[in-house]
């Protein structure tokens, strides 16, 4: 069945850099969307970085310019390369896939409630 695995998470000082990698198994190649979502504790899980499977992506506001997300489609893994990192980025990160469709507006792409599959998690801790 269908598989998402996170790794690369850890702590980083302020303004460093962090690469997180999501590998995917049994992904069909129908339109679908691959996302980034981070959960601090006590708050909601929020929608980080997004691509679909043409390769457009989206970016939560809190994170252009900074963050970038991208797949390697040989390897079948997701990426998410953070630079310039602030501590208001810890949370655990989550990487998600969902079935979709080009005729949905892109402000669905970054809300949880549109995913149906969910990687374990891996934790990042910026600190000052």
């Amino acid at each position: 069945q269908v598989q998402l695995v996170e790794s690369g998470g850890g702590s980083v000082q302020a303004g460093g850099s962090l690469r997180l990698s999501c590998a995917a198994s049994g992904i069909t190649y129908s339109y679908y969307w691959m996302a980034w979502f981070r959960q601090a504790p006590g708050k909601e899980r929020d929608g980080v970085a997004i691509i679909d499977s043409d390769g457009s992506t989206n970016y939560a506001d809190s994170v252009k310019g900074r963050f970038t997300i991208s797949e390697d489609n040989a390897k079948n893994t997701l990426y998410l390369q953070m630079n310039s990192l602030k501590p208001e980025d810890t949370a655990m990160y989550y990487c998600a896939h969902t079935s979709a469709s080009r005729l949905w507006s892109w402000t669905r792409t970054l809300r949880s409630s549109e995913y149906n599959l969910w990687g374990q998690g891996t934790q990042v801790s910026v600190s000052s």
